[in-house]
């Protein structure tokens, strides 16, 4: 057997590593536990805050280090403590808000505060996605700024996602960042951050570089991370942007993609 060539397994969580109900198949477990038997280090790096992504890794026994919230969070799973957080300029956020709905309407919105139990607040309207990931209902605006923040989440009631994103990307790029990070989640994040700038930082605290990784992902917040790995592989089920970018398509996240290539490559 060939030794394996990554030093660095990325996995996405969302429509990468989690199968629709949540779960990590028994397959991917034990091509992961391989692969990090074979010497690499396996490190999830999500959109999710911190406090939606800590049950999961505890699921799993992940004891090492996750980016979380596009990248704001670098935390440490087995301590339970963050290493790192970048929190979104509030007045600057205001500003580009406001600037979005003078383009294309009043949005619907929720907010990421800023901590280890730190609370999502969904506000009037906000579509939510089913599932067991807490959240707090909000009425009153002035709640959503009134502790610092990783991130607001944007929707429109007509536009798509896609649509969405373009549109406030071209009214405040110069502000903020716009990505899309899901079905019905189009975030908004400070200038500069990305799954990239987390990843890197984690990355230097274990001592490996962007040449000895391989990242798997699903959606277009995973670009940066695909220009930062070595090697950026798309699930069967991504977003056709992240497809145009990657090196590889896999097979879906239901299908065990992300089995498939680790297998392989364990093969030689």
């Amino acid at each position: 057997m060939s030794p394996f060539p990554y030093r660095l397994v990325a996995t996405d969580l969302d429509g990468t590593l989690l199968r629709s109900d949540e779960s990590v198949s028994d397959r991917t477990r034990d091509a992961l536990a391989a692969a990090t038997a074979a010497g690499a280090a396996h490190i999830v790096v999500t959109g999710r805050a911190v406090p939606w992504t800590r049950h999961i890794l505890d699921d799993l026994g992940y004891e090492g280090i996750a980016v979380c919230g596009q990248g704001a969070q670098v935390y440490h799973a087995g301590e339970h403590r963050l290493l790192t957080s970048l929190t979104l300029d509030r007045q600057l956020a205001g500003l580009a808000l406001s600037k979005i709905e003078a383009e294309v309407g009043p949005l619907a919105l929720a907010a990421s505060r800023d901590g280890l139990e730190g609370e999502v607040l969904m506000g009037p309207g906000y579509r939510v996605h089913e599932g067991p990931l807490p959240y707090v209902p909000y009425e009153d605006p002035s709640e959503l700024w009134s502790a610092p923040l990783t991130k607001l989440y944007i929707q429109h009631p007509t536009l798509t996602d896609d649509e969405l994103t373009r549109a406030a990307r071209a009214t405040v790029g110069g502000l903020v960042d716009i990505v899309m990070a899901g079905p019905g989640i189009v975030e908004i994040l400070p200038l500069g951050l990305s799954k990239a700038t987390g990843l890197s930082l984690a990355a230097r605290r274990l001592g490996v570089k962007a040449a000895e990784t391989i990242a798997f992902g699903d959606m277009p917040n995973d670009i940066p991370m695909f220009g930062w790995a070595a090697r950026g592989v798309a699930m069967g089920n991504a977003h056709a942007e992240l497809r145009a970018v990657a090196d590889e398509v896999t097979a879906s996240n239901e299908e065990d993609g992300i089995a498939a290539v680790l297998e392989r490559l364990l093969a030689g």
